[in-house]
């Protein structure tokens, strides 16, 4: 098993799971989770909850910021610009904008077919100690770091 298989086995956590998200892409100070959003993500309107897409997106601020050490979030943001229907697949893009020794900030921009649906935004507090195991090599784009890899 690879370095990048191991490092998924790490970060196995069940709420993005239950949730469908999987891990795109990651290196140190960034991140890319997707999803697809089915019936059970719509809210009252029959477009997708804002939970959905906050969860999405702080799944992948909390990979990105975890990726340098252990880190807690200190504030966070999000601002909602378009609807979304069951079927649309959505990803989360997270790109650190500011490191210090103590905190850090992060952008994440969830999009869908090229276009932007919401911005978050984040501030961590760096616990230090060490970054992921193997967090410099980064997972490749499509490879899924939640499952075991069988074989």
């Amino acid at each position: 098993m690879g370095q990048a298989a191991s490092q998924g086995e790490h970060l196995e956590d069940a709420f993005m799971r239950t949730l469908g998200l999987q891990i795109q892409h990651l290196a140190p100070g960034e991140a890319v989770v997707a999803g697809v959003v089915g019936e059970a993500h719509l809210n009252l309107h029959g477009t997708v909850h804002g939970g959905f897409l906050y969860a999405l997106a702080d799944s992948a601020f909390a990979l990105a910021s975890n990726s340098r050490g252990p880190a807690v979030a200190l504030s966070c943001r999000m601002d909602y610009f378009r609807p979304l229907s069951a079927g649309a697949r959505v990803e989360a893009r997270a790109q650190e904008v500011n490191l210090s020794r103590r905190t850090a900030t992060y952008r994440v921009e969830v999009v869908s077919e090229g276009k932007l649906v919401a911005l978050f935004t984040g501030t961590v507090f760096r616990l230090g100690g060490d970054a992921f195991p193997g967090a410099g090599e980064g997972l490749s784009s499509g490879q899924n770091a939640w499952r075991k890899e069988e074989g």
